[in-house]
């Protein structure tokens, strides 16, 4: 390996995150690597854009047969980098088959936003038409979902993709990338494992799109690289949940399951509980005992990588809590060394604490205390970020007035964390901006074009 980082292909040790062991190695890809991929991109996008909606349906719900038919091969990638647990995996394995599957029916049901007779003595209709090669870069908590989060619409919508995943976990992609080959075609989805070195090469490469979820500090940096190309990013959130004295009983225990899934490595993940003053104390009660039941090792997994272990540490020894209550931590024998973390609790801290304003992103919660709903709705929207929220309450009235005044992409009354494919996800403010899921991902990746004819004449 020379010692120009853009010229020159290197190597990567992966960690087991359950044991803190290395694995293996991967490969960091540079500029050779990555003119390469976006040319294959480039020279299969004509084929693959002329195909009718009909035709890329059909290769891309093969594509999904394809990851269904490779289950266990693909959980064996994703617990190798990500350590999760077997039961997360399989579902997120279903729900990756599900999206490709989704979208190739939502390619063949879009419409256009206006036609017909607009203009006197003029026909007129929109043409909805792909981007071109989209630079998808795509985060370590969910390797493999996130990946079909982005390359699922772009490819449905006629863009053929290079796919990097994170430095940490390029296992499940590579094996995606293997099977679209076959599924739809040689180069309409690239792999491209690497570093940040390759993501910020992948950025200023000659794609016509590039759609990141990563850190806002990171998708800033995107943005600044892209220049005038669209850019889409998710990046990362803060979520609150705002419980009133009337919760269902099953809240704590809810909040609890939905922290602690995948490690609360997840951007919508609860985060910040927010409470009136006559439940306060309940609320701290009930998820001490809620996340108590929750153990590291036997229901949730490690923290990924030593970096975010790390970071986690930092968030907590800053933290001015009065109250700081950890769960267990119970690894399998020979796991001990791995990024293990409790499921914790924050009680009694200041609005500023940094375990409040900034993502956590772990098994953790804190907890604040609001004097009435319009005092826990300005903590709930007082911070940056503005991707996810949940209100737990008996009212549904007061629910809907909450919710519709939380400044949240995406919020739950009396659950959190529930999400299909019919339903779009996305950001704002810090968050970012753009939307995953849902037929409105497709117009993500699809440029609208008016075309119109005056009537009357022979062309």
């Amino acid at each position: 390996m020379t010692s120009d980082a853009t010229t020159a292909t290197g190597v990567t040790a992966l960690i087991d995150p359950r044991t803190g062991e290395p694995r293996g190695t991967a490969v960091c890809s540079r500029l050779p690597e990555v003119r390469a991929a976006v040319s294959g991109a480039r020279a299969a996008l004509p084929g693959w854009r002329a195909l009718t909606p009909k035709e890329r349906s059909r290769r891309l719900d093969r594509l999904a047969a394809l990851v269904e038919e490779h289950a266990d091969a693909y959980a064996a990638r994703e617990r190798a980098g990500t350590g999760k647990p077997e039961a997360e995996v399989a579902g997120e394995i279903e729900q990756v088959a599900d999206l490709f599957r989704f979208f190739a029916t939502a390619a063949r049901t879009r419409t256009a936003p206006a036609s017909g007779l607009l203009v006197a003595g003029h026909e007129s209709w929109v043409r909805w038409e792909p981007v071109g090669v989209v630079g998808v870069v795509v985060p370590w908590n969910y390797p493999l979902l996130m990946a079909a989060w982005r390359c699922a619409p772009a490819l449905a919508a006629g863009n053929t993709v290079v796919a990097k995943p994170a430095e940490t976990t390029p296992d499940s992609l590579e094996l995606l990338a293997e099977h679209a080959a076959a599924a739809l075609g040689p180069g309409v989805l690239g792999h491209l494992p690497g570093d940040r070195e390759t993501g910020r090469l992948l950025v200023e490469s000659a794609v016509d799109m590039v759609a990141f979820t990563g850190s806002g500090r990171a998708g800033a940096d995107v943005a600044v690289r892209a220049g005038t190309r669209r850019v889409s990013l998710e990046l990362g959130g803060n979520a609150p949940a705002i419980v009133l004295p009337d919760a269902p009983a099953d809240t704590w225990a809810s909040l609890a399951e939905a922290v602690t899934y995948n490690a609360g490595q997840s951007c919508a993940a609860p985060a910040r509980v927010i409470t009136l003053a006559e439940n306060y104390e309940a609320a701290v009660a009930g998820l001490t005992e809620a996340l108590a039941a929750r153990v590291a090792g036997r229901d949730f997994g490690p923290l990924n990588n030593p970096d975010q272990a790390e970071r986690y540490d930092r968030l907590v020894a800053a933290s001015g809590a009065k109250r700081n209550v950890a769960g267990t931590v119970a690894p399998e024998p020979g796991e001990e060394a791995g990024h293990w973390r409790p499921a914790r609790l924050l009680a009694d801290l200041p609005d500023d604490d940094p375990a409040v304003t900034e993502e956590v992103f772990g098994p953790l919660l804190t907890v604040q205390r609001a004097d009435g709903p319009a005092e826990a709705l300005a903590l709930a929207n007082g911070v940056p970020q503005a991707l996810a929220a949940s209100v737990w309450t008996g009212d549904l009235s007061a629910a809907l007035e909450l919710t519709a005044a939380l400044d949240a992409g995406e919020t739950w009354v009396n659950c959190h964390l529930v999400q299909t494919a019919e339903l779009p996800h996305g950001g704002r403010g810090a968050s970012g901006h753009g939307t995953d899921l849902s037929a409105l991902a497709l117009q993500e990746y699809q440029r609208p074009k008016t075309v119109t004819v005056r009537l009357g004449r022979r062309i």
